[in-house]
């Protein structure tokens, strides 16, 4: 089967150098389902992988606060929909924006009894396909692998969802600029068996900074689009 991008994925054409200055990020609410999450009234940004590839220390990176989301060596610690309120403002323009970040359970390896990572897959697929204002779902893969087949069926399902996302390669310090890029297009390549068109990937590192600027201009430039489709 090949995949098609959802029109909303189709960023070919943004340059994500727009300038932002993260002016808040606070901690709002965790919720055990999308029935619970609050109200739709902002864009929101979601992150999503497999256990313990990164994702509280790059979204701790992204809102330039330590301790906004837990990290934890052991994985499977983020158990429900976490919620956080971002301000940001455009640095050319002095616009903000308000919108939410939202911290998903890792799927993949926990170690929880099978009917509680049922209950997981199925909290993750109803948020994932129900939440109305959802803009983009990042989902993040360990630069420092292989292809993963668990990836790679992930993504495949978001095809058949027909749900907007982007990658974002993390860890790229735990190894060598070459490393890295031999593992994005080795993965890039696995994907375009089974897509008409590769989506947008980011190339990141918590420790670093790397792929802060990008991302964050990446969202401002989709705040930008939101705001004008919704003033039309």
């Amino acid at each position: 089967m090949v995949y098609y991008l959802h029109p909303a994925s189709d960023y070919r054409l943004m340059t994500y150098l727009v300038p932002v200055n993260i002016k808040s990020a606070t901690y709002l609410i965790s919720s055990p389902s999308v029935d619970n999450c609050p109200k739709p009234d902002k864009p929101e940004y979601a992150f999503i992988g497999r256990s313990n590839v990164g994702k509280s220390s790059l979204i701790n990176m992204l809102c330039n606060n330590q301790k906004l989301a837990k990290t934890s060596s052991s994985p499977g610690k983020t158990q429900m929909i976490n919620h956080f309120t971002v301000e940001s403002a455009n640095e050319k323009t002095g616009k903000t924006n308000s919108w939410y970040l939202v911290d998903l359970p890792g799927y993949g390896y926990a170690k929880v009894a099978q009917g509680k990572r049922k209950q997981w897959i199925k909290m993750i697929e109803n948020y994932i396909r129900k939440r109305e204002n959802l803009i983009n779902l990042f989902v993040l893969i360990d630069s420092r692998h292989t292809p993963q087949q668990i990836d790679l069926e992930f993504i495949n399902q978001l095809g058949e969802w027909n749900i907007p996302f982007t990658i974002v390669f993390t860890k790229a310090d735990k190894s060598t600029q070459k490393e890295v890029a031999a593992m994005v297009k080795a993965f890039l390549h696995s994907l375009a068996q089974t897509w008409q068109f590769l989506p947008q990937s980011f190339v990141s590192s918590a420790v670093k900074y790397r792929g802060r600027k990008e991302i964050l201009g990446f969202i401002e430039e989709c705040n930008q689009k939101v705001a004008t489709q919704n003033n039309n």
